[in-house]
């Protein structure tokens, strides 16, 4: 007998709280030509035998490369401050921040960290505006079907493993790395 099993959007990642403070969006008819200018990030989950864990990153969305990462079993905003740290820590810091209206990254915490940089402009999709986070969300696709349906983690350490592994990969040797390194 042969299942089938659709691959389909799994646990919603963007839960919106009213007790955070919303951006506006800065990157309409902007033009972006220099790495350090505009990073953004997402929240995507990856499938595990026992239920799924959650995958954060922060891109630089003129060279593509996945500056930070950091994978979670619970979906808080401490692992996504803690890969924006590391972020900053290794890259500096960006003009403009983009992402979406996730209580994650409206958090105290997350915005905190932002503010401290006292340069950093905030920038924040509305409602259903996926396509303003294209880049990130092109990310997630590839991961997905290049690496995580094709390999079933067994533990969160080897989901760790693959996906360092991979994105490594991403940023050595995709094409979009010849549009400028990130410094």
């Amino acid at each position: 007998m042969v299942f089938l099993e659709v691959v389909s959007p799994g646990p919603k990642t963007t839960k919106k709280t009213s007790k955070h403070k919303v951006y506006p969006y800065l990157l309409k008819g902007l033009t972006i030509d220099r790495p350090n200018q505009v990073w953004c990030t997402d929240i995507t989950y990856t499938p595990m035998p026992k239920g799924h864990i959650y995958l954060v990153a922060i891109m630089d969305w003129y060279s593509r490369k996945v500056l930070s990462w950091r994978i979670s079993n619970t979906l808080t905003a401490d692992f996504c401050v803690s890969a924006l740290k590391d972020a900053i820590r290794k890259y500096n810091i960006p003009e403009i921040f983009n992402t979406d209206q996730g209580s994650q990254f409206t958090s105290d915490e997350f915005i905190k960290t932002l503010k401290n940089t006292r340069k950093t402009k905030i920038s924040m999709d509305g409602k259903g505006c996926w396509v303003n986070n294209v880049f990130i969300e092109k990310l997630w696709r590839s991961l997905k079907y290049e690496e995580v349906y094709l390999n079933a983690y067994e533990s969160i350490n080897e989901a760790k493993q693959r996906i360092s592994k991979y994105f490594n990969n991403y940023n050595t040797f995709r094409p979009h790395v010849a549009m400028g390194e990130i410094r």
